[in-house]
């Protein structure tokens, strides 16, 4: 009971899964999303212009040429990922574009991918926040910065733990301050040096034809495409509203492109703004600063709006809310990692209790794996934002380009459905062409530079996800057999119904899903005490899990699984003669349900003693253990503290 009372007050009170009004409280609508799902994309600009600008290697000019492609970039992957959202409306995203449209392994690499993405978005985001906060600190703060990463990452696991809605109103002023603060900065950036704005294309399109009489054009364009490569962080995010319709307000369709809009047109502004900035204000590199910090300086100076301490304290205040931002960015991870760990988990690529939810109805499973990987990263890399640029652009850029090469294909397949398959092919053909482009230069000019790193944790993760999915697969084969063998279990001829008697032996069986486990159960019991029992109850707990709490529709489909396979065993044993009845139950923990039915039945069926089937493995581990719940054992030992009788029943597989 006391760990229960300080759960409630870290976390909050349980919430209902089975009233329709605790999802439609929970839905977000297209503007909580664009704080919630687009942090991620528009805290790029915070890392994302600073590494193109710093890939051009000193020549700046070429600056002029990476603002425009990096707006145009935005819009046609936000618009390709529209039609990811139109096809796939419950979610899912990459993973499950990959999945539909390409195949279950490209599936899988896509998932992996995404799921090192969302961790290297907590990351990234986390190590960028620190690196701008420690623009305004001493240089003696510099050693603090991994711990102080540590810190934040813990705090988002807890405000993520206690529900989604919750934690992106907390950070909603957050977001608010980043996007009033950053579009005055930008305008007035513009406008205070408009008048160098004429001479800009000229002087480029020289500065350009001078660097080609000295390096050739090919070797021009590949500087510009290894710096367009290298700013590629500057995309990710996008990619997340499409992971998360699920989680959208209704009609999830066009809430998720209205999302994506706000998405679009705030990334291209503010992304391209500052590469235009760091031209206009001639940026240089201050050592222990970011290259937003040293730019925003000139131009908050610039203003004359007061002395030095006004000034500096604008600019405390401006680099705190790029670094609340990233902060809010690193939420993102939080939301989408589960979200994906959840659909693969639906798919048996990994352990099925990624699906389960948390009496705060999140992937609490999920939100600690993320949580925990996105610290070990940090520590491994030293929150070194470079280093994770690569890691972050390579993992992202795999997913787009095969998600957009599973768009080509859908669009040419289905090019005798409709008029307008030819403009969406090539939509999505120009964003795969990207890219894929983008991917192989990253790949090429930065594998030795940590690129090896991405290749080698998907490939591990992967690996793993195949052995995951044959043990479950091998698992559901040996369940079925069981099935198989009880079906042809003969009902009875007894027509009426035997109400139990309350006085009378009871035989209570907790089943799930497998009528062969319950029937299994059953006859054992009949066998083993011939004539002992004279009343046979069934108990049902079902976990309503993520892909459940997906839709009201879900839940209903649940429902009348669960109520069919209760009523079957209640039937059987009518059939035969025997008095039957049975309790059926709805939460997030499936122990904790079980246990109050149970608890229930006692009282009114004072004689009851309790049977359950458990899976016994010819070769039980760490592995099989991790796999599957041991809800068996969870239930029995409450029973025991609450003084009642349980009997486990082993069922080989």
């Amino acid at each position: 009971m006391k760990n229960k009372k300080i759960r409630e007050i870290l976390l909050g009170k349980a919430l209902d899964p089975m009233k329709s009004e605790t999802r439609h409280s929970m839905a977000l609508v297209a503007f909580l999303a664009w704080v919630g799902l687009g942090a991620d994309g528009l805290s790029s600009s915070a890392y994302g212009p600073e590494e193109t600008f710093r890939a051009l290697g000193g020549h700046n000019e070429l600056g002029l040429y990476l603002a425009i492609a990096t707006a145009v970039t935005v819009f046609v992957i936000a618009l390709a990922y529209n039609q990811v959202i139109e096809l796939f409306p419950t979610g899912g995203g990459g993973y499950r574009v990959a999945t539909s449209l390409v195949g279950p392994y490209m599936g899988l690499i896509s998932g992996c991918a995404l799921v090192l993405d969302y961790v290297l978005t907590i990351a990234i985001s986390i190590a960028s926040g620190v690196d701008a906060l420690a623009s305004f600190l001493p240089l003696g703060f510099q050693p603090y910065k991994l711990w102080a990463e540590a810190f934040f990452i813990a705090l988002l696991i807890v405000m993520n733990l206690r529900g989604l809605k919750e934690a992106i109103q907390i950070l909603l002023p957050i977001f608010l301050g980043f996007v009033v603060s950053h579009l005055v900065l930008i305008v007035y950036g513009i406008v205070a040096h408009v008048a160098f704005l004429p001479q800009l294309v000229p002087t480029t399109i020289a500065s350009t034809s001078e660097l080609a009489g000295n390096i050739g054009w090919t070797g021009v364009a590949a500087m510009l495409l290894l710096a367009y490569s290298q700013g590629g962080g500057t995309y990710t995010g996008l990619e997340a509203v499409s992971n998360n319709v699920n989680l959208l307000a209704e009609p999830r369709v066009r809430t998720g492109k209205v999302t994506m809009m706000y998405m679009a047109l705030s990334l291209a502004f503010t992304a391209s703004g500052i590469i235009l900035l760091y031209l206009l204000w001639d940026a240089k590199h201050v050592p222990g600063q970011t290259l937003n910090a040293s730019t925003f300086k000139l131009i908050i100076d610039s203003m004359h709006l007061g002395g030095p301490l006004l000034n500096q304290g604008l600019l405390v205040l401006v680099l705190a809310f790029e670094a609340g931002l990233l902060f809010v960015a690193a939420n993102t991870g939080f939301l989408g990692g589960p979200a994906v760990l959840s659909n693969m988990a639906g798919d048996s690529w990994v352990p099925h209790k990624f699906r389960y939810l948390s009496t705060r109805l999140v992937t609490q499973n999920g939100i600690l794996v993320m949580g925990i990987a996105a610290l070990a990263i940090l520590f491994w890399t030293e929150g070194k934002v470079t280093l994770l640029v690569v890691l972050y652009s390579i993992s992202v850029f795999l997913t787009f380009a095969i998600s957009l090469l599973g768009l080509v294909l859908y669009w040419w397949r289905s090019r005798n459905q409709g008029h307008s398959w030819v403009r969406r092919l090539l939509l999505s053909l120009t964003g795969f062409v990207i890219c894929s482009g983008i991917l192989a230069v990253l790949l090429y000019e930065r594998f030795t530079e940590g690129g090896w790193a991405t290749v080698a944790i998907i490939a591990a993760i992967a690996g793993l996800c195949v052995l995951v999915r044959k043990h479950y697969r091998e698992t559901k084969q040996a369940i079925h057999s069981v099935d198989e063998v009880f079906a042809s279990q003969p009902f009875g001829p007894v027509k009426e119904a035997v109400e139990p008697d309350k006085e009378s032996q009871t035989a209570v069986f907790i089943v799930g899903s497998s009528r062969g486990g319950g029937l299994h159960a059953l006859l054992w019991v009949q066998r083993m005490f011939p004539g002992h029992f004279k009343n046979f109850l069934f108990v049902n707990a079902r976990t309503v899990d993520s892909h459940a709490y997906g839709g009201i529709g879900a839940l209903e489909k649940m429902r009348e699984e669960a109520a069919d396979t209760l009523e079957f065993f209640v039937d059987f044993c009518h059939s035969h003669g025997m008095a039957s009845s049975s309790y059926i139950s709805f939460g997030t923990d499936a122990v904790d349900e079980v246990t109050k039915l149970c608890e229930e039945i006692n009282r009114d069926y004072p004689n009851s003693i309790f049977f359950t089937s458990k899976l016994i493995f010819s070769t039980d581990n760490w592995f099989t253990r991790v796999l599957h719940n041991q809800a068996a054992l969870a239930v029995q030992r409450r029973l025991h503290l609450e003084g009642l009788q349980m009997v486990i029943l082993p069922m080989k597989v």
